[in-house]
């Protein structure tokens, strides 16, 4: 890495690489990643992300849980530097002191089928991309689900691919590594909404 090309962060934190899981963490200090996405969204070779994983790993300013045989990794809140790793990396550091406080986005979508929902993924599927760009799971025999995917569909402002499936039918699909449900998980994934802990 030449260092008239580096940027000031990059030569702050002595790697491109590094400088970019940083950034990637703690501009999304409520997300996890694992180790094959990370190195898709910030474009570097996976072994110079699992070096770097290492490192950060090391300091604890990261931490690693296992989730259906894989490890992903996410910012640690209780490393003292977190706040200000938040201050440096994030696009709006107000609002990410405030997201604790703030229901998101698709908290205030599935208000309306709390009582029926049992979890929900949202992928980042790029047009033309196949795949889902929701994943609903919950009982829909009443079609509530439904027609509550095609008011999203409308909030949206663009056509949706989604699925629905019940709580039971996800958790066997999980358990027997069915492609559909594996497909799925391995998306770049933006939210999770998981009250009973079934999808991870």
């Amino acid at each position: 890495m030449s260092k008239e090309n580096s940027t000031p962060v990059e030569k702050l934190f002595g790697s491109k690489t590094r400088a970019k899981l940083l950034k990637l963490f703690f501009e999304n200090p409520e997300k996890s990643f694992y180790v094959r996405e990370m190195s898709r969204v910030i474009e570097e070779q996976i072994n110079s992300v699992r070096r770097e994983l290492l490192n950060l790993e090391s300091i604890g300013i990261i931490k690693n849980e296992t989730f259906d045989n894989k490890l992903y990794y996410s910012a640690n809140k209780k490393h003292p530097f977190y706040r200000p790793m938040v201050d440096i990396f994030s696009k709006k550091a107000d609002a990410s002191r405030e997201k604790d406080v703030k229901e998101s986005t698709w908290d205030e979508y599935v208000r309306p089928i709390k009582n029926h929902l049992k979890g929900l993924i949202v992928t980042n599927r790029l047009p033309g991309q196949d795949g889902l760009d929701l994943l609903i799971i919950g009982d829909d025999k009443t079609k509530k689900l439904t027609r509550w995917a095609e008011v999203v569909e409308k909030k949206q402002g663009k056509p949706l691919n989604y699925a629905i499936i019940s709580a039971d039918d996800f958790i066997y699909r999980k358990n027997v590594r069915d492609r559909f449900v594996l497909d799925v998980l391995d998306m770049e994934i933006t939210e999770v909404i998981d009250p009973d802990g079934i999808i991870r």
